[in-house]
């Protein structure tokens, strides 16, 4: 297991079960990774969204979201909404994405979601990535499942602004739901700012972290 903030960061997974999960739940952290490191590795893996315009919006925004990066996406086609009953599918593109891959950090749905598909995706990847520090990201969503998180990435007020900018230029699929707006975005993330002594952050979810305090 890896320990938080220890060593470089030179591969990052970032999966979603829907397109646009990644860039919501970690967009600013991407950012502030791949400006401070640039060619960093990125994997994405999404489940649903592959073929139409969901993909376009998708492979877009994490292009701007990752800026420099060694960015490869895979977008699959598992129907939204439907993961439980496509397990094995979702199983193996996991399995898939980690024979291709040894990453520093995994940006993940977190397990105590309430969405069945951002949860069913964050059960499966310690079933693959069993030595591997994963964040889960939180979504704001109406069933209000927002909780204490555990690990907070502070971003800066430019950040933050870019991050929201980011997600109104290029999910315009999106745009007509009431929670997607620029208030939702800020709001979560100030709060979560405040929780961290910070103007914003985004907040994670750890499961597992081993310290290495002798070291």
């Amino acid at each position: 297991m890896i320990s938080l903030g220890a060593g470089p960061r030179d591969r990052v997974v970032a999966v979603g079960a829907h397109c646009d999960d990644i860039a919501i739940g970690a967009g600013g952290t991407l950012l502030t990774l791949c400006q401070a490191r640039p060619g960093i590795r990125v994997d994405a893996l999404v489940l649903s969204g592959g073929g139409g315009e969901r993909e376009q919006e998708e492979r877009a925004a994490l292009d701007a979201f990752c800026p420099d990066a060694d960015l490869r996406l895979t977008v699959l086609k598992l129907p939204d909404g439907r993961l439980p009953t496509h397990w094995d599918e979702a199983k193996a593109a996991v399995e898939e994405l980690r024979e291709r891959t040894d990453p520093d950090l995994i940006l993940a749905p977190r397990t105590d979601d309430a969405h069945q598909d951002h949860r069913g995706l964050a059960q499966l990847i310690p079933t693959a990535f069993r030595d591997h520090l994963v964040l889960g990201y939180e979504i704001v969503k109406w069933d209000g499942d927002l909780g204490r998180m555990t690990a907070y990435q502070p971003l800066s007020p430019e950040t933050a602004e870019q991050k929201v900018r980011l997600l109104q230029e290029h999910y315009a699929s999106q745009r007509h739901r009431p929670w997607y707006d620029r208030e939702a975005f800020l709001g979560l993330a100030r709060i979560r700012g405040i929780e961290c002594h910070a103007r914003y952050a985004e907040a994670f979810a750890v499961t597992k972290l081993t310290l290495n305090l002798g070291g």
